[in-house]
């Protein structure tokens, strides 16, 4: 793609690698929202979740207290890209894979979320959803071996890579489908973001 009057040139002499990891090409788009009432129980699709500050999204287990999770944990939201579907599918033999099978909370198109893990810690980056939810990639969201009973022999071994990321609400509010996403870099808030380390 070149570059335009909306998509200004870098030049990677001119822009280091600090800077690089902040630049994301466009917005992303929530695709789907899916809830787990219960550990291992059926995904519900929602059109619209309310997501918890420092907790995760109300109705999905993961928001519920519990003793073995840790209350501000890495893992109160899961994102997976749109995109990695049709690779899972290719990996696995499938023609198509539905992401409630894969049983992330939120599909996200458009934006690289791995990208969204800040490289640098004194360069935070966070996602900003919609117009308040603001998440903090904490890391991969490695597959379950549950994935081997659903997608088939070596279901969890096409994953691995390709399951998508864990964050945490550092700000809650409504997602809905639809929703913008946008990767920010966190310095750029005015008076910060709450609970971002």
């Amino acid at each position: 793609m070149s570059p335009g009057p909306d998509r200004p040139a870098v030049v990677p002499d001119a822009a280091g690698l600090r800077d690089l990891t902040t630049c994301f090409a466009r917005p992303g788009r929530i695709e789907a929202i899916y809830i787990r009432p219960e550990r291992r129980g059926e995904v519900v699709a929602v059109d619209a979740v309310q997501a918890i500050a420092a907790c995760g999204v109300d109705g999905d287990h993961y928001a519920q207290p519990s003793r073995s999770r840790v209350a501000g944990g890495k893992r109160q939201v899961t994102l997976i890209q749109a995109e990695h579907l049709p690779v899972i599918a290719a990996l696995t033999g499938w023609t198509q894979i539905e992401a409630a099978w894969l049983r992330r909370n939120l599909v996200v198109s458009g934006l690289n979320l791995l990208a969204a893990h800040a490289l640098f810690r004194d360069r935070p980056l966070v996602l900003r959803i919609g117009a308040g939810v603001v998440l903090e990639v904490t890391g991969h969201c490695d597959p379950c071996s549950r994935m081997e009973a659903v997608l088939g022999p070596g279901g969890y071994n096409a994953m691995r890579g390709h399951g998508g990321v864990n964050a945490r609400i550092l700000v809650g509010g409504t997602i809905r489908v639809g929703d913008a996403v946008t990767g920010e870099v966190a310095d750029d808030h005015p008076g910060g973001i709450p609970g971002l380390a």
